[in-house]
């Protein structure tokens, strides 16, 4: 039976049965997310080492589809003379990352709570340097998706033309989809990114090994697009020497550290991997990079091999025709390796494409572990700390969402101007990690004494100096290039995130303080001295009599009770009372008058007189309301209870009970049982359904009666 049905069990009788019927209000639900799980099915959503690596690792292997192209760009402004230090840089930012990721590999062992470099920051830093790595890693995750989305579109419309203009359109509904996936759960999102992620890197490593045979087997000549023209410096620009030279360098070296983008998502999510989770995090860590360099060094190596020649200014490529369309370097690069094979050129445009766009997935994986973790530390809401029906953290899954639409929507989708954005935030957790970790193996090196473990340590702790003074001149150097260029919004959004932060946890701190029982006073404050019941009539009806009766029932031990009415029209205050006085009813009937012919203020003054007068006695008050089956209906009931129970839930010492009275079209909502006739289940005619007789004038009283009963 499908998932969404609504089951009730029940015992089999001979007089009647109850048909299974389908919670149609939850169908579009799970079609869209699927069938909910149990809490104990937890273990069947995490992670694979297989799964892991396209879920976590997709923004950092996708970063080697364009970090290559901001290496050759960057050199391209001093032109042709410093192409060849392209291999220097390629292999120093491969260096780098395996730094960064043998670090990395140390704080999964050290802390594989998930917290990653915001509990190594705060653990070792202080709790405002976590909330800066937190800070950092939100805006971050965020910008991920933003761009990487609009990439990916801005790759569809180059291909597809016709397109163009719905640039924005195309990046929110890819960013809906993708929200939708992982709302089915961690585990099934990872199956259904894991093809294309393999794909790509497949793509790569097979284009890899045919440029190698091409070269060194057949001695083929492999020409990129633009391998035919000359590259001269940008307008105002020399052949850079001496300090010129070092700033070249080091802006390049930033710009192809963009391939470290995504290397902090493992440490973040390895309550997500299966047990070992450490140990197979720091596995999937290991095999990322190991990739994630190879394909690097690679491509840079394809480049140089097939004259590829890349600028920022197109001005600066001679030779070039008129209105000539500068392709992505991986493009020019797949067409001269596949010359005489156009599919595999095809499929490598595709496959890569399609990586940018997934590349979104790690910020949807990460962003919602470490908001979970935050709202149990009381930074963010509490909400992002509860798992969904699929047992992942829905509520922070739709604020990733939300939060990048409107970065998507306020950018014009433009991926060059979101990318300014970028990198700021995931380096100023890396410089956190890296100083936290230094500290983490200093206090641990001072009560060590076996030598072999002091070793270990102070061998990793130089692992991390080195990523810590990388890491710091990327920052440095990205600050100084982009600051002015957009990079500013993200230090505002960054410190945005940790001032409103810093304000949840002292909201959650004074509730706190406030909640919490004195135990001086614990049993006095806990207790009123007695309760006051106030039950409101506007008319005397079958609404008012069930909450007297149901007020009568529980102020039993209420020192009094009374009801209230608030006169607005004389005639009617006159007619109530009357009918109050003949139908003999025990509860006082209190008039409050009222000469601007307001209901609320004067209910409300007189509850704050009754609390004055007793600050001891809580005042209870019952409110007779309609229950309405139509949505329409609601519009025409109820106005002045719901103005009223906002008005007292104000008050200190007032509790407020609704007593609902059903309406006829509330009952008409309820489907009608089938009914059986005697002995229809012992011949096994129980698919059959029949209209309910009717009953004797005797049996159709007693009926009633019960009914009126209940």
């Amino acid at each position: 039976m499908p998932q969404f049905w609504t089951l009730t069990t029940c015992e089999p009788s001979e007089a009647s049965t109850i048909l299974c019927v389908p919670k149609l209000t939850d169908l579009p639900k799970r079609i869209l997310i699927g069938r909910a799980l149990q809490s104990d099915k937890l273990g069947e959503t995490l992670l694979p080492k297989r799964i892991a690596l396209p879920v976590f690792a997709s923004d950092a292997l996708s970063s080697v589809a364009y970090a290559p192209e901001q290496i050759f760009l960057s050199l391209s402004v001093a032109g042709i003379a410093t192409i060849h230090f392209s291999w220097w840089i390629g292999a120093i930012v491969g260096l780098v990352m395996l730094v960064v990721v043998a670090s990395y590999r140390q704080n999964v062992h050290a802390y594989p709570s998930g917290g990653g470099d915001y509990e190594v920051a705060t653990v070792n830093l202080g709790g405002n340097a976590g909330l800066t790595v937190a800070a950092a890693l939100l805006v971050d995750y965020v910008l991920t998706v933003a761009v990487s989305t609009t990439s990916g579109v801005a790759n569809i419309v180059s291909a597809v033309p016709s397109l163009h203009g719905h640039e924005v359109a195309l990046s929110v509904t890819l960013v809906v989809v993708l929200m939708a996936m992982n709302l089915r759960g961690v585990r099934e999102s990872g199956t259904a990114f894991a093809i294309p992620t393999y794909a790509f890197m497949g793509g790569i490593f097979v284009m890899m090994v045919w440029a190698a045979v091409r070269n060194f087997f057949f001695d083929s000549h492999m020409h990129a697009a633009s391998a035919g023209f000359s590259l001269v410096p940008q307008a105002g620009h020399v052949d850079p020497t001496g300090i010129a030279m070092v700033l070249l360098l080091l802006k390049t070296f930033s710009s192809g550290c963009a391939a470290l983008t995504g290397v902090e998502a493992i440490s973040n999510g390895v309550p997500a991997f299966r047990k070992p989770k450490s140990k197979n995090a720091a596995t999937t860590l290991l095999m990322m990079a190991v990739i994630a360099v190879t394909m690097l060094i690679g491509i840079i190596w394809m480049g140089n091999l097939t004259g590829l020649k890349m600028a920022e200014d197109t001005s600066q490529l001679h030779g070039a025709p008129a209105g000539y369309q500068q392709k992505t370097a991986i493009a020019q690069i797949s067409e001269a390796v596949f010359s005489n094979f156009h599919l595999g050129f095809y499929f490598i445009a595709a496959v890569t494409g399609l990586i940018l766009v997934l590349a979104a997935n790690t910020a949807f994986n990460g962003f919602p572990v470490l908001g979970s973790i935050l709202a149990q530390d009381r930074y963010l809401p509490r909400q992002l700390h509860t798992r969904g029906d699929r047992l992942a953290f829905s509520n922070g899954i739709i604020l990733l969402a939300s939060v990048a639409i409107v970065f998507i929507i306020g950018y014009d989708a433009d991926p060059n101007r979101l990318i300014q954005l970028y990198i700021i935030g995931v380096f100023v957790s890396f410089n956190m990690s890296q100083t936290g970790m230094i500290r983490h193996w200093t206090r641990l090196l001072k009560t060590e004494t076996d030598p072999a473990e002091r070793r270990r340590m102070i061998r990793s702790r130089v692992i991390n100096a080195v990523g810590l003074t990388c890491t710091a001149c990327v920052l440095v150097v990205v600050l100084a290039t982009k600051f002015m260029s957009g990079a500013w919004m993200s230090c505002l959004l960054m410190v945005v995130f940790f001032i409103t932060m810093k304000g949840i946890n002292k909201h959650y701190t004074r509730v706190s303080a406030e909640l919490a029982l004195d135990d001086a006073q614990a049993e006095a404050e806990a207790l009123p001295a007695r309760v006051h019941g106030v039950v409101l009539v506007s008319k005397l009806h079958k609404p008012t009599l069930r909450a007297i009766a149901y007020a009568q029932l529980s102020s039993r031990s209420s020192a009094r009770l009374e009801a209230v009415t608030v006169d607005v029209d004389p005639l009617d205050t006159k007619a109530l009372q009357e009918e109050w006085e003949r139908r003999g009813i025990e509860v006082p009937l209190k008039v409050l008058h009222s000469p601007y012919r307001e209901i609320t203020g004067p209910i409300v003054e007189y509850v704050r007189q009754l609390r004055s007068s007793n600050p001891r006695d809580v005042v209870t008050v019952f409110i007779p309301e309609y229950v309405v089956g139509h949505w329409y209906e609601h519009l025409l009931h109820n106005q002045s209870a719901l103005r009223l129970k906002g008005r007292l839930l104000f008050k200190p010492g007032v509790m407020v009970t609704s007593v609902p009275w059903q309406l006829e079209s509330s009952e008409r909502r309820r489907k009608q049982r089938p009914w059986n006739a005697p002995g229809q289940i012992r011949r096994g005619d129980v698919g059959r359904r029949e209209e309910r007789p009717k009953a004797s004038s005797s049996v159709a009283s007693a009926s009633a009666a019960k009914d009126d009963q209940a």
